[in-house]
């Protein structure tokens, strides 16, 4: 029944997350003016690296297509788009290299919006929408973002993401 309970969760979690891309993608539009500093950089770089190694591999394809989506977001063009693909490559490479020691640094990364509650959150927003990319949004996915939150200081529950139930 435990497992039955965890694939009834993991849908409706999935199915709230993307119902709520759209107006996520609106706010931070919205707000991208505000969302110019290097701390907010360097977070959401981290996210995407975390997301995209959250199944504890990145392939050169998911690599490609998360970098495509880096340097073609609206929300990050205030950020020369050889920077943050340069960042995003560094982290990836990180973890690829040493999965214990790149994952802390990734999450430092993340740590540097902790404290700026517009920054945290578009960057838990962003870490959606990369994890929801590819159009699947896993598990090992949801995992990532609610470490993410913890390290922001962030209810998971603000974007959807409540605790599983056995």
């Amino acid at each position: 029944m435990a497992f039955l309970n965890r694939i009834l969760y993991n849908a409706s979690t999935i199915g709230k997350l993307l119902d709520n891309a759209p107006k996520w993608r609106e706010q931070l539009l919205a707000k991208r003016n505000d969302l110019r500093g290097g701390s907010f950089r360097d977070a959401t770089m981290g996210i995407c690296a975390l997301v995209a190694a959250a199944d504890g591999s990145i392939d050169p394809e998911e690599r490609m297509r998360v970098a495509q989506l880096i340097g073609n977001d609206a929300i990050l063009r205030h950020f020369p788009t050889d920077e943050l693909r340069n960042l995003f490559e560094d982290n990836c490479n990180r973890i690829t290299m040493d999965p214990a020691f790149g994952r802390a640094y990734v999450m430092q990364q993340i740590a540097k919006a902790t404290g700026k509650p517009t920054e945290a959150r578009a960057v838990v927003q962003i870490g959606i929408m990369i994890g929801n990319a590819d159009g699947a949004f896993d598990q090992h996915e949801v995992s990532a973002i609610r470490d993410a939150c913890q390290i922001l200081h962030l209810d998971p529950q603000e974007f959807g993401l409540t605790t599983t139930t056995d």
